[in-house]
């Protein structure tokens, strides 16, 4: 399945392009060149790091119904304060610069998402290996897995080994 199908809807691609700047299945990382832009100086690596993983964290929370834990949600408040959110009169836009401020950015579109309903629809693929962040265009709204013939069949069939290893 190509990314473009599980891209997002106009700025929300941002956020989602910054959680996948993580590649779980491939063991890659490509959030210092997503940084590289922004002048990072030392400890911008780990802060964003832990923004993308706490995002990744409320996506997954999106897939599963669950709510998210205090911890990431902790990760992105702090970030939010270090961003120096305000509103302008039409949007929130971060007064800092440099990392801090193209994290707020991210914020910034994180509660616009949330306001205009949209986030609910950015979820992460609650695979194993995967979790990669994705857009449910579903008219139910209930897409979890990013491919249904991957993710979904390896996690229905350790499920099935499971419940087989299991019977009497």
């Amino acid at each position: 399945m190509g990314d473009e199908q599980l891209a997002a809807p106009g700025a929300l691609e941002c956020v989602r392009t910054f959680v996948n700047t993580r590649d779980l299945e491939l063991r890659t990382d490509t959030l210092a060149a997503w940084l590289a832009p922004h002048h990072p100086v030392a400890g911008d690596l780990e802060r964003a790091a832990a923004l993308r993983e706490a995002l990744r964290a409320m996506l997954l929370a999106n897939a599963t119904g669950e709510t998210p834990a205090a911890a990431p949600l902790a990760v992105v408040e702090d970030a939010g304060r270090r961003a120096l959110l305000r509103f302008d009169g039409v949007r929130l836009v971060p007064a800092a610069t440099g990392v801090d401020g193209a994290l707020g950015e991210l914020l910034a579109v994180v509660a616009l998402a949330q306001a205009d309903g949209t986030w609910a629809r950015l979820k992460a693929c609650p695979g194993e290996n995967c979790q990669w962040a994705l857009y449910d265009l579903t008219r139910s709204r209930t897409r979890t897995w990013c491919a249904a013939a991957k993710c979904g069949a390896r996690t229905r069939s350790r499920a099935y080994r499971r419940r087989v290893s299991q019977a009497p």
